[in-house]
């Protein structure tokens, strides 16, 4: 992969470095965007306008912030993600036990960026500088499963210049385009035979696409607002090298690529201020997750007209949804007290799961608070613990051909994924 084109400007944009992350919302999607939402599990954000991150999650809310105003922040996300279960091999019947990897996704610091400017009563400007998609997972060499798939990477960071018009006191929209820089990687060794650790398969690359994002919002009333907003596919052609024996390169690297769709998203969401001191807000977001099917590489060295591209990995995923409600209370004049819960469903079914990507259903509890230090400049923090439903996973799956082939380099495995994540973030924001 040839990162030193596109790292220097992820940390360019990212104003940090930006590790490999492991993804805490439905499959590899960050939800992650600002420590201000993360305290109230990020409910109701597309009717929300705390600060110049709104724009993220709808372009609309621009016309919510007056003057010019900035805001940054970052959230540390620390998984534990285990799997455990059974090995058989299919070339040794006496070659059987238990076998696990404990731990195998990484830690990570999601850094963001926003500034926003209202350049007249009606038109408002934006920009933001953050990561919607990311994961990284390593299992551990010894764990017999490897062969199935031994790690998974994939690493996003998003420019999003945004432009909204308030069109009167009830009703606004919003619009925006991205450009993402992505880059991400996919193996499989071996395991339990005489060639233990052999690669597989493996593929990493990177590239560089457009999307863009519209939304909307409407203000019912003093105290009533709802928000919707829809964020674009993005498809990534991941150009680097391939190596391994499904590639015919056991001893080199082959050129190629593999395509790579971020899915489309949709946000609605609501909010309403039932009291001076009390706030409630809630949404449901959907994802386009459907489109996950398989990944492909694309290796012209090896390539015929019979066969004219390789299979990487099957994945069969499906649609997800998540719910999310929260409350905010006005403590006094500069404290604001936060909370919410949220509940994000699998985006494949046992039947697909995978052990590099130990999807399944999450449980958010969320606290957070902000404190208005001065008349321009506020800090927020956020705190959310996710519980990760235990979750069968059982590979070669049945209907999956590839999944197949790959027993005879390590045997069968049934088990099943466990973990948890806490997330903790700081953000602040500084009115001009």
């Amino acid at each position: 992969m040839n990162k030193n084109k596109i790292l220097p400007l992820a940390i360019a944009a990212a104003l940090g470095s930006l590790s490999s992350t492991s993804a805490y919302a439905a499959g590899f999607q960050l939800a992650e965007y600002s420590a201000t939402g993360l305290g109230r599990a990020y409910a109701g954000e597309a009717a929300m306008a705390d600060n110049a991150a709104a724009q993220f999650r709808n372009p609309a809310m621009l016309t919510y912030l007056e003057g010019t105003q900035v805001s940054t922040g970052m959230i540390y996300v620390d998984p534990n993600v285990d799997v455990d279960g059974t090995y058989k091999s299919v070339l040794n019947p006496t070659d059987t036990g238990t076998t696990s990897s404990k731990d195998f996704a990484d830690a990570a610091i999601v850094p963001n960026f926003y500034v926003s400017h209202q350049v007249n009563d009606q038109v408002f400007l934006g920009l933001a500088l953050a990561s919607n998609f990311g994961m990284n997972t390593k299992l551990d060499d010894d764990f017999r499963g490897t062969q199935f798939g031994n790690e998974a990477s994939i690493t996003t960071v998003e420019i999003n210049p945004n432009v909204a018009y308030r069109i009167n006191d009830q009703f606004s929209i919003g619009g925006g385009v991205r450009f993402v820089l992505g880059e991400g990687s996919i193996g499989a060794t071996s395991s339990g035979q005489l060639t233990d650790g052999m690669t597989l398969k493996y593929m990493e690359g990177d590239d560089t696409s457009w999307g863009w994002q519209a939304g909307a919002a409407w203000q019912i009333n003093e105290s009533n607002r709802i928000g919707f907003n829809y964020r674009s596919a993005v498809d990534l052609k991941l150009e680097g090298h391939a190596t391994g024996l499904a590639f015919n390169a056991l001893t080199s690297q082959r050129t190629g690529s593999m395509e790579l769709g971020l899915p489309a998203t949709a946000e609605i969401a609501s909010f309403h201020q039932l009291t001076n001191k009390v706030a409630v807000h809630a949404s449901v977001n959907w994802t386009d997750w459907s489109t996950f099917e398989k990944l492909e590489a694309n290796i012209p060295s090896i390539a015929t007209e019979e066969k004219p591209i390789q299979p990487v990995k099957e994945e069969n995923w499906r649609d997800n949804y998540r719910v999310a409600i929260g409350a905010t209370y006005q403590l006094n004049d500069k404290t604001e007290l936060r909370s919410g819960v949220a509940y994000d469903t699998s985006a494949v079914d046992d039947a697909n799961r995978t052990i590099t990507i130990p999807e399944t259903d999450r449980l958010w509890l969320s606290l957070g608070a902000g404190y208005k230090w001065s008349k321009n400049l506020t800090l927020d923090a956020g705190f959310t613990y996710i519980f990760a439903k235990e979750a069968s996973v059982k590979e070669p799956r049945d209907h999956v051909q590839s999944d197949d082939d790959a027993k005879y380099f390590g045997g069968e495995f049934e088990g099943k994924t466990s973990g948890s994540v806490w997330l903790a973030g700081v953000q602040a924001s500084y009115r001009f």
